[in-house]
């Protein structure tokens, strides 16, 4: 509320009541107090008394320094964000580019400039067309003038523009956003009923069950028998950040120990990392834990070389179930208990997989972003596909397989960089069935930088389509029900897989950007802003927490499809970068949960006399001198992550596609692909900052 001026109500109170009494002091200590009455001390104080023109004056201007404070902090903001785009995109201050990838990337960076800068000069011929009243399509009632009125030759070449746009590009532009709009719809339809299943499950509380306690016998001394015999796996490559919690969760699994066996598959090519990794499996068998260490030479077919590795030795025989925990993975001590009961009475069950989750969601905005598409994954997409069709794509980890489904459906197979889906797609042609346990949950990270998140998606969308290239003559010929073979192909492969990152690349990154140049190829309001963001909303209800940043998902998914729709072209046709398999960098974090429940665990087994890290004093004395080494050596530069121009130069253009917008006064649609623009623009920064910072 704005400040009172009206100063004539304090100088013409004239209602006292009672006699007025005079007090002084003659301290100079204290002031002249004048009271109206014997009760006029106790009365509340009005807010305006004692104000005055010098007063209001102080608060005016006392405002007017906090608005000029708050303009101050926005000029700073946007001059700061101008100056980062000038350091990073143009003078390439403070970013370390890969020489090798420089050059297969080079004309990519060129083409994607060169359309930048062309856009940004037609936009500016755009803003004087504008201003001029040149937009003769706008009003198909405005007067064209014939040649021998056309003054200037400015005024020439935008009507031969105005003619070659609306007859030639205008129709390709628009029959190729037709069909991409019916792509959208049929991605859109399909998730929607994923949803809808998802809803079903939640309202009539479907799961699966264990019926009774499957380890409950009566006969005592045959009680043993009902523990199956498991084998659990940790394939791991230079993981030194994490392999020390996963190997001390899996070695507390409460299970039998005489019935379960512990692999560490280690293809670390790091000799320190190998010694760590021997010492801490040195720790736990000699606290009576059956485990194993292993280790390759060569490193050939990545982790379903190691895996296919693991599973050739004979001791292997003796097992009946193999549980796959990758090296980030930290399973609660009863995950074994409330999987594997799943598989007694069921001989048709190959798999049973558990759902993630992530210790550090909350860490940056990607790593919340990433939390937004995994939930709908495991809870609507998995939860679904398990409940109805007892099949889903196995996530490499976290899952727990019967030998037998393995090895009748071919066992692991280096053909591919998703080694966990071509095996998933096998057992499911081989007839076997899958259950998703979305009430288990096993901890895990997820990607902290952009460099990593980018190559862990460029595998997980280029592997996809090498193996539907594999698997389509085998799908066709298998035995299983047509109606199946239809969800294969059309749904698990071509419409998740193929169709979802082209049309996204495709209508969001291609067309939308061409409607600032060709505004006779208009996009529907509804395809741009209504059904996206509708589709968003049924994505990030399964993490309920990450509904603020609908927006950013919204703008950081479609740009994304850059990376996607590249890594689906290369696995497609076969490209040199669909083989690439770089491991995702680790941070090594833990919950704070976790981390008490693991101190719980070592307090209730203080009967054990501590344990040294090696299993000889050779083995110790080295230990000890390469952690001396460690902590004396200076800390590691950390690498700086090359600036993604991509991304950026999309945003540039989502935003110079709002100002056109502007200009063709589209209304709802100016004020969406602005701030679509805008927010991309802060998201891309942000992700960029971060890493290097």
């Amino acid at each position: 509320m704005a400040p009172r001026l009206d100063f004539s109500s304090w100088w013409w109170k004239d209602t006292r009541k009672g006699t007025p009494v005079v007090v002084k002091m003659e301290n100079p200590n204290y002031s002249v107090v004048e009271i109206d009455g014997p009760d006029a001390a106790f009365r509340p104080v009005e807010k305006s008394r004692g104000k005055n023109a010098k007063q209001v004056t102080w608060v005016l201007l006392l405002k007017a320094h906090r608005a000029v404070g708050c303009l101050i902090w926005v000029a700073t903001f946007f001059w700061s964000l101008l100056g980062v785009i000038k350091k990073r995109l143009f003078f390439q201050q403070d970013v370390a580019m890969a020489s090798e990838k420089l050059g297969k990337g080079k004309l990519l960076f060129s083409v994607i400039k060169a359309f930048l800068v062309t856009s940004l000069v037609i936009l500016c011929f755009e803003v004087v067309a504008y201003f001029k009243g040149w937009h003769y399509f706008v009003n198909h009632n405005l007067h064209i003038p014939r040649t021998s009125e056309i003054q200037g030759l400015l005024h020439m070449v935008y009507v031969a523009w105005l003619s070659f746009r609306g007859d030639y590009l205008a129709p390709l532009i628009q029959a190729l956003s037709q069909f991409c709009i019916v792509l959208f719809l049929i991605q859109s339809v399909d998730r929607l009923i994923l949803s809808l299943g998802c809803f079903w499950i939640k309202y009539k509380k479907i799961k699966p069950r264990i019926e009774g306690d499957p380890f409950k016998s009566e006969d005592v001394e045959g009680s043993g028998y009902e523990y199956p015999m498991v084998l659990v796996q940790i394939p791991m490559c230079n993981e030194r950040e994490v392999y020390e919690q996963s190997i001390s969760a899996v070695c507390q699994l409460d299970w039998p120990k005489e019935r379960l066996l512990i692999q560490v598959l280690d293809d670390s090519d790091d000799e320190s990392t190998q010694w760590l990794i021997k010492g801490e499996v040195s720790k736990w068998s000699q606290r009576g834990v059956n485990i194993i260490y292993r280790h390759r030479l060569v490193r050939t077919g990545y982790k379903a070389g190691n895996l296919k590795s693991a599973m050739s030795c004979d001791y292997v025989k003796v097992y009946e179930f193999v549980a796959i925990f990758d090296a980030d993975f930290q399973p609660n001590p009863d995950f074994l208990k409330q999987t594997v009961p799943h598989f007694k009475d069921n001989p048709e069950l190959g798999l049973v997989q558990a759902r993630w989750a992530f210790v550090n969601k909350d860490e940056n905005l990607l790593t919340r972003l990433q939390n937004i598409n995994l939930c709908f994954h495991f809870e609507v997409e998995q939860q679904v596909n398990g409940v109805f069709l007892n099949f889903f794509g196995f996530n490499g980890t976290a899952g727990v397989w019967r030998i037998k489904a393995l090895e009748e459906s071919g066992g692991w197979l280096e053909r591919t960089t998703v080694e966990d889906m071509d095996i998933a797609v096998r057992a499911h042609l081989n007839g076997w069935k899958f259950i998703f346990l979305d009430d288990v949950k096993v901890l895990c990270e997820v990607p902290e930088s952009y460099e990593a998140y980018r190559k862990q998606q460029h595998r997980w969308h280029s592997g996809p389509m090498q193996l539907f290239r594999l698997c389509l003559p085998a799908i066709l010929t298998s035995r299983i029900a047509m109606w199946k073979k239809a969800n294969l192909v059309l749904l698990f492969f071509l419409l998740r897989k193929l169709i979802l990152p082209f049309y996204s690349f495709t209508l969001f990154c291609i067309i939308l950007p061409l409607t600032m140049f060709v505004p006779e190829a208009e996009l529907p309001v509804w395809v741009i802003c209504y059904v996206p963001v509708f589709m968003s909303f049924l994505n990030i209800l399964p993490a309920p927490k990450s509904i603020p940043f609908i927006i950013p998902y919204l703008l950081f998914e479609n740009t994304m499809s850059v990376t996607k729709f590249n890594a689906m072209v290369s696995g497609l046709f076969q490209l040199g970068s669909s083989y690439e398999w770089v491991v995702t960098k680790k941070a090594g974090r833990s919950s704070e949960s976790d981390l008490l429940a693991a101190a719980e665990r070592e307090s209730k087994t203080t009967n054990q006399p501590p344990i040294c890290r090696g299993a000889s004093e050779s083995e110790l004395a080295t230990l000890n001198q390469l952690k001396e080494q460690r902590e004396a050596a200076p800390p590691p530069v950390r690498k700086v992550n090359k600036i993604y121009r991509k991304e950026l130069a999309l945003a540039f253009l989502l935003l110079t596609a709002s100002v056109r917008s502007l200009l063709a006064a589209q209304g709802v649609h100016f004020y969406f692909l602005l701030f679509q623009g805008v927010t991309f623009l802060l998201v891309g920064l942000d992700l960029i900052g971060e890493q290097m910072s």
